[in-house]
């Protein structure tokens, strides 16, 4: 993967539930993660008494976050009801020359903040809610 324009890891929401996802607007700053938790299953007769580890068996999960800046009010606003209700609906993260990864992620944190001589912020996190699919591109 070669260097990259960040402003082109996009966030997108779909909106209303038809699958057509729409920019989360205003941010300025993205972020996801992958995880998957290790099972352990090492025991003494572990050759040479390495770590062994389960493969395939575990949790896996995704993480989203973003900050920005509020520019567009049917985006900020669907985000903080996906909030309030506790929806899980999906999400798109575009990854300039690796991939979309799609799927369902709940808002586990809004924040705003702002300064009496600057523009209104928010942060935004998302947390994966079930199977995430990944096209490459």
């Amino acid at each position: 993967m070669v260097a990259q324009n960040g402003k082109d890891l996009l966030i997108k929401l779909d909106l209303t539930g038809d699958g057509q996802f729409e920019t989360i607007a205003g941010l300025r700053a993205t972020r996801i993660s992958f995880n998957a938790e290790q099972v352990d299953v090492t025991s003494l007769e572990s050759q040479g008494g390495w770590r062994e580890l389960l493969a395939g068996a575990g949790v896996k999960s995704a993480a989203i976050s973003g900050s920005g800046v509020f520019k567009d009010a049917n985006t900020d606003e669907r985000a903080r009801q996906i909030f309030f209700d506790g929806e899980t609906p999906d999400f798109q993260v575009i990854v300039p020359d690796f991939g979309i990864v799609t799927g369902a992620f709940q808002v586990t944190s809004l924040e705003y903040s702002g300064s009496h001589n600057g523009e209104a912020t928010y942060e935004i996190s998302l947390a994966s809610a079930g199977a995430i699919a990944f096209t490459a591109l």
